[in-house]
């Protein structure tokens, strides 16, 4: 009997009974889509939950205090260094004005905690994440912390005031805006200044922590360079005149070698983090890495998901029995088509393939049913849960987090453990139908 032949025997028989096979199919499909929405449910939290705290700024940075041992700053080599290392996406640091600037604007004065500068083109590859604008791309251009100009001091306080305003249409109500400031240093023992005027491009994201105020100004280097050439000094810091005993104190030149401090080195994944960090420390530097603290995260989402394919396999298990019946029936049933088929020579392997041939199809068809289900289920559940937790819970769920997931490779584990899970439940009726005796099936006694 060829395959072609042994398949259109599959399917006669199976027309035969199809209540039967229909209501084993459909078992089948529910165990199946069982199987993928439960396992989906671990594959959503992961994405929702993992891989957005893996793919923060703060887990994929690794912080460089210095040098081991001799307690050395880090200079342009070392930042060259760590630009070439593997993995690496972006070098930054800060360089903090060392005096107090203030800013104003339409007469009034704003209160700012820093002026800082960033290499915004480091800064852009890391991830410097913004709440409105754009980046500088020019001295002349700054980033406003989040919360500058929230307190503002001057006869017009009240009129200025942001209750009424939601934070983010305050904030952004600065960017265009013109902010002048004065750059002071002492020349020949006098103060003098150096009025310097910036736009406004941008603004930084609400920090994390909403305990924090965020009121700094973050100018380009290029900007930086621009107040230590009209102070003479590193930083813009100033000099201090002698007083009495006192010394005068002359602070490091602006064309003397740099020293860098807060520097951040950003690799691409968190799960590189690792071994960057261990080629740093070999080197001698002193780091620390946030994603040391957070690494079995991800293990503790594998194990979930390992135990939530198990228990949906039970539901499989289950769907099994209905298989195994409707096989044995099958053998009972067509008793004297397997005695006619041995009389005429054909071989047990044939009829034993002919049966589990059937068992699969069951397996298969129930298999394609249930991922069918389980897709149409797992978009419910995406669309449902968060509309249900903001109407009895009062709590509204973010934008992109997804609740169930299905990969590709789900659906086809669950098909493959399906038809799997069909072919051993019609194993042991197709060995009982290779052993019917041909004169007793013929007879129809079996």
């Amino acid at each position: 009997m060829k395959f072609k032949d042994q398949l259109r025997f599959v399917r006669q028989n199976m027309k035969k009974n199809k209540s039967r096979v229909f209501m084993t199919v459909l078992a089948t499909a529910m165990g199946c889509a069982f199987l993928i929405v439960l396992a989906s449910v671990g594959f959503g939290l992961q994405k929702s939950i993992v891989d957005k705290i893996v793919g923060d700024r703060l887990v994929t940075a690794i912080t460089v205090w210095g040098k081991k041992n001799i307690d050395q700053q880090l200079n342009a080599e070392d930042l060259k260094y760590l630009k070439s290392l593997n993995h690496v996406k972006a070098v930054t640091y800060k360089d903090y004005i060392m005096q107090p600037l203030v800013y104003t604007s339409d007469n009034q004065t704003m209160s700012t905690d820093k002026t800082v500068a960033v290499d915004f083109e480091e800064e852009a590859k890391a991830g410097f994440a913004l709440a409105a604008g754009r980046l500088p791309q020019k001295p002349g251009e700054v980033v406003a912390g989040f919360h500058f100009g929230k307190t503002v001091i001057g006869p017009e306080d009240a009129a200025r005031s942001e209750d009424k305003r939601a934070d983010k249409e305050r904030a952004e109500g600065w960017i265009g805006k013109k902010l002048t400031f004065d750059v002071h240093q002492l020349v020949n023992g006098k103060k003098e200044s150096f009025p310097q005027q910036v736009t406004v491009v941008g603004i930084k994201e609400k920090p994390k922590r909403e305990w924090l105020m965020d009121t700094n100004i973050y100018i380009e280097i290029g900007l930086r360079d621009q107040i230590e050439q009209l102070t003479g000094t590193q930083l813009g810091e100033m000099r201090i005149a002698a007083n009495g005993n006192e010394e005068a104190y002359e602070p490091r030149a602006f064309d003397e070698p740099r020293n860098y401090n807060s520097v951040e080195t950003f690799v691409s994944k968190a799960q590189q983090v690792k071994e960057t960090a261990e080629t740093m420390r070999e080197k001698g530097y002193s780091i620390h890495s946030i994603a040391d603290e957070v690494s079995q995260i991800d293990v503790v989402f594998t194990i979930m998901k390992i135990g939530l394919v198990f228990v949906g396999t039970i539901a499989i298990l289950i769907a099994s029995i209905g298989i195994f019946n409707t096989m044995t029936m099958a053998v009972t049933e067509r008793s004297q088509d397997i005695g006619i088929m041995k009389a005429i020579g054909a071989h047990p392997r044939i009829i034993r393939r002919i049966f589990l041939l059937e068992s699969a199809w069951i397996g298969l068809l129930g298999a394609l049913v249930g991922t069918a289900a389980a897709y149409l289920l797992s978009a419910a559940v995406n669309t449902g849960v968060p509309l249900l937790i903001q109407a009895f819970m009062n709590e509204k769920v973010p934008q992109d987090f997804i609740f169930s997931l299905i990969p590709p490779y789900l659906a086809a584990l669950s098909c493959a453990i399906s038809v799997g899970v069909a072919l051993l439940s019609g194993a042991r009726p197709a060995k009982r139908a290779t052993r019917v005796d041909v004169l007793r099936a013929l007879r129809r006694d079996v």
